[in-house]
Order: C-alpha cells, then structure tokens, then sequence
C-alpha cells in the first residue's frame, strides 16, 4: 500500500454520549431523564444495569481530556444532557449543569482540542416525556429553546454542532420496538416522532443561525443494504430496507420530501404531513454525520414487519459481540451513496468502532485488542478510499473513546479504545488506542502496512 496522506485539516476525535458516560445522573439539580426512567424499570437493560454511575465522567472530566489530549486528538465529540441543562425540558435553567458544560468546553480548547457538541443523544428530559415526548408537536420548540441556551452560553467556542444523534434509532428502537427509551411499541407512533424529530432539528438550525455563525449538521447511522439476490421480491425489500433506516431522515432534509416506500411500510399508520412542514424541514445545514458500524444484505420475509425485509447473516464472516458483521467496504460504499444522492455536503464520520470481549479488568498498562486494530485499520483505509473518490469527508471519530454503559446491553459490551475498570474507574488505554494514536500523529501514515 502507497502512503496514505489524509487532506490538511482532518479532524481525528473520538466520541461519547452524555447519558452513556457521565454518571450523577441527578447530581447538582439535574432533572431525570427518560432513560434514567428506562434504565431504572426492571427488565430494561441487561442485568438490571443502568447509568448511575457510568464512566463517572461528570466527576473525572479531567482526567479524560488528559486522556484525549495524550492521544494527541484534534476533535471531542460529545452530548448534553438536556436536562441536567433544563431539569424539567423548558423554563428555568439550572446553573450547575451549564457550568459543567462550561468548563469542559474550556479545557478542551485549552488542550487543543475542538468541541464537537450534540444537542440530543436520545436522553429526553422524563418531564417532556410525561406530556407525550417526541409524539408532541411542540417539543420542537422546546428543542430550539433548550438549542438557543446553550448557543448562547457556547456559540462562541463551540465550532460544530448536531442537532440530533440517530433519530432512527430513536423512533425504531423507542417507539416501534420498544428496545430503548420511552419503550413503546406503537406502529403508529414511529413516523409522527421521526417527523417531529425532523421540525425540531429544522428549528434549532434556524435558531443557531440567529446566535451563532460556525458549523451546524445532523447525525445519522446509516447501513448500506445489498440485496440477497437479483430476485424482484429481494430488490424490493432491499429498497424499503433503505428507505426506512438510510432515506427517512436524509430525503426530507436534502430532497423535501420523505422516500415513497414509508408510504408502503406504515400503510394507514402513515400520514401525509403539510407542505409547510416539509419545507421547514429542509433548513440548509453544513454537514452530514455519518455513523457506520456494519452492512445489511436484505431478503424479503413478509413476516418481518413493518419493512418486510429480513437481515441475511453472513456466517463465516468476522462478526462484533453485537453480533454485527464487519465490513469495511461497506463505509465506502455509503458515503459515495450519500455524496451519489445528496451531492457534495461536507460529510464526517461521527461513529465508528466495534464491541470486542475485552475482559473486566486491564492487567497492565495497555490491554491488547487485536480485533479492534484491524477493525480500525480497515475502516480508516476505507474512509480513505472515499476521500480518494471524491467524497467531501472532512473528519472521523472513533467510537468510543471509553467502554461505556451500552443503552439496553448495559456494561456487557465495550467499544471503548480506552479500558474502563468500572469497579475501580480506573483508565487503560487499549493497543487500538496507541494504535489510533500513531494514525493521528502520521496523519494517516501508520494505515500503511
């Protein structure tokens, strides 16, 4: 392999999440948070686990841009937890939380490492959730009024915001298949929470314009989809299988309109939202987040509802404990597809890593995980063979920077580069964090073999 250069200005982060790592979920006047409400029901979350204490970030945030800054990152990705901003969604602002945020902002410039903040990584404030969450159409103008503080106390340092991290994930996961929070499953809550997801994002866009004049963008987890098979059958559910996970959050912002397929998935569930709406929604933004972790061959299976469109494992192939397969082709493949239908916004690499059995405890002072280097190695050549074809990719964060509290998988599954001992807190980075680190410092040069 030639010598990789990546272009001048590439971001190299990492990425978290507030509600996965912070821990003090109530800690100096935060509000509780639907999923500190999911987490804390019985049944939940793998063995009853929840995010109490996390990675304890909220109280080790020093520590861990020390961590970021050894690891000689340029970009920290990470989320506010909306009510630890606002303790019941709207209205009186509590100090302590803005304060958190405050101070990490500030020493991550300090260390040279630009802020790269998402407004909301799935924990919605439990008091908006009581008065219908994301099925509520005013929670858009909750969001752009919880979106203009923080704006105002961070637009001037803040560089890059999302407004939204995978909503589909949101709107599948935790109104359709009740796997995350809220936990409902309702055929015909799923698309009126993605439309409102959307309006929100539309309006704290148009907010961030009035307070702010840097970067705004939106996150997606998209998932290339390849057909089993040449059959009419296959092809179809292959397209509805797109429409649904990779089209339904894009089409809307870039196209106006959302893919005709839904109409097809959610039949009598699905409604047909007003012009102006639809126009809102396609307020301009300056990227795209693209979070990647595995592909989908589709087959079509009229019993998997509502897409009808079955997963085809791939046995034989390398798989992650989730159980996803790794194919770092298929990042490739995505962005092109993204850069094919949409043209040529600013894309960046929000999410990617894997869930490796790494052990609990860390005998030494780096753990070894050969998996994840190669997983790295691949999906870094892979992002590097889109830039090369003309993708407009202008950073990539891994994920995660620590082993975490993995939603409904609870502590059982770490992507972390860094190893935490969650009985101790204790830190250990990870061969694929020294290994990330040489990427970084060679500015591409160690994917060489």
């Amino acid at each position: 392999m030639t010598l990789l250069r990546f272009p001048d200005g590439f971001l190299w982060g990492a990425a978290t999440s507030a509600y996965q790592i912070e821990g003090s979920p109530l800690a100096d006047g935060a509000g509780a948070s639907n999923w500190h409400r999911f987490a804390h029901t019985p049944g939940r979350v793998h063995e009853n686990q929840n995010g109490d204490l996390a990675c304890d970030h909220y109280r080790r945030w020093e520590e861990d841009v020390l961590l970021m800054r050894d690891l000689g990152l340029t970009a920290y990705r990470f989320s506010i937890s909306w009510s630890r901003i606002l303790p019941l969604g709207r209205g009186a602002v509590n100090p302590k939380g803005l304060d958190f945020y405050t101070r990490l902002v500030d020493r991550l410039l300090e260390a040279g490492i630009a802020p790269n903040v998402t407004l909301f990584h799935w924990d919605l404030p439990a008091a908006l959730d009581d008065v219908g969450g994301w099925l509520n159409r005013d929670i858009a103008g909750w969001f752009a009024d919880y979106a203009t503080v923080m704006f105002r106390a961070l637009g001037d340092r803040v560089p890059m915001w999302a407004t939204l991290n995978e909503p589909w994930v949101v709107t599948d996961g935790g109104y359709l298949n009740g796997l995350v929070a809220p936990g409902h499953r309702n055929l015909f809550e799923a698309p009126i929470a993605a439309h409102n997801l959307l309006r929100a994002h539309a309006i704290a866009v148009r907010a961030y314009r009035a307070e702010a004049k840097q970067r705004i963008g939106l996150a997606v987890n998209l998932e290339p989809k390849y057909p089993a098979s040449q059959e009419a059958e296959d092809l179809a559910a292959t397209a509805r299988a797109d429409a649904y996970m990779n089209r339904q959050f894009l089409d809307p912002v870039f196209l106006g309109c959302y893919p005709d397929e839904l109409r097809e998935i959610f039949g009598e569930a699905w409604t047909e939202w007003p012009a102006e709406d639809m126009r809102l929604i396609q307020e301009p933004i300056d990227f795209v987040g693209i979070n990647y972790y595995s592909r989908n061959v589709s087959r079509h299976d009229a019993s998997a509802l509502p897409v009808r469109a079955a997963r085809v494992r791939q046995d034989g192939q390398l798989h992650t404990e989730m159980d996803w397969e790794v194919f770092a082709q298929g990042l490739t493949d995505v962005l092109l597809q993204v850069k094919e239908r949409y043209g040529d916004i600013p894309l960046y690499v929000t999410e990617n890593g894997a869930a490796f059995s790494d052990p609990p405890v860390a005998d030494g002072p780096t753990l070894d995980d050969p998996l994840r280097v190669a997983y790295y190695r691949d999906h870094l050549r892979a992002v590097y063979q889109a830039i090369e074809k003309g993708v407009n990719l202008r950073g990539y964060f891994a994920w995660s920077l620590l082993d975490n509290f993995e939603w409904n998988a609870g502590y059982a599954k770490r992507f972390g580069i860094m190893h935490v001992d969650f009985a101790t807190q204790r830190r250990t980075p990870k061969a694929s964090a020294r290994f990330y680190a040489d990427v970084i410092r060679t500015h591409g040069g160690a994917l060489r073999e």
